[in-house]
C-alpha cells in the first residue's frame, strides 16, 4: 500500500521560503513520477509541479511559480522536496504530494496515490 506523508508546512511572512518533503512508502518499483499540487481555499486544485524517478529526474513547474519554487528528490530516501522561496499571501493554500505510476498516466495528470496533505500560510 502505498502512503505518502507530507511535512515542512507552516506559517511564514510574505518573501520567506519553506521546504516542503513528501516522504513515499509502498511505491512499486515502476512508480514513474512524483507530484506536487495545491489547493487554496475556494480554488480548484492546481499542479505545481514534478518530477520522474528516473530519467535524470525530469522536472516540470507551473509557470505560475516556476521561478520561485524547485522540486528534487532523493531516490534512495524515496523522499520528494518542494523548496519555495519569494512566497507570497497568494500562495497560501494546501500542498499534496502525489504518485503516478505510470508514464500514460503522467502525461495525463492522472496521479493514482495522494497524501493528506500540509498547510502552507503565508502572512502579508
Amino acid at each position: 500500500q502505498v502512503q505518502l506523508i507530507e511535512s515542512g508546512g507552516g506559517v511564514v511572512q510574505a518573501g520567506g521560503s519553506l521546504e516542503l518533503s513528501c516522504s513515499a512508502s509502498g511505491l512499486t518499483s515502476y512508480s514513474h513520477a512524483m507530484g506536487w499540487f495545491r489547493q487554496a481555499p475556494g480554488k480548484e486544485r492546481e499542479f505545481v509541479a514534478s518530477i520522474t524517478w528516473r530519467s535524470g529526474g525530469m522536472t516540470q513547474i507551473a509557470d505560475s511559480v516556476k521561478a520561485r519554487f524547485t522540486i528534487s528528490r532523493d531516490n534512495a530516501k524515496k523522499v520528494v522536496y518542494l523548496q519555495m522561496n519569494s512566497l507570497d499571501p497568494e500562495d497560501t493554500a494546501v500542498y499534496y504530494c502525489a504518485a503516478v505510476d505510470t508514464f500514460s498516466k503522467y502525461l495525463t495528470g492522472e496521479y493514482d496515490h495522494w497524501g493528506q496533505g500540509t498547510q502552507v500560510t503565508v502572512s502579508s
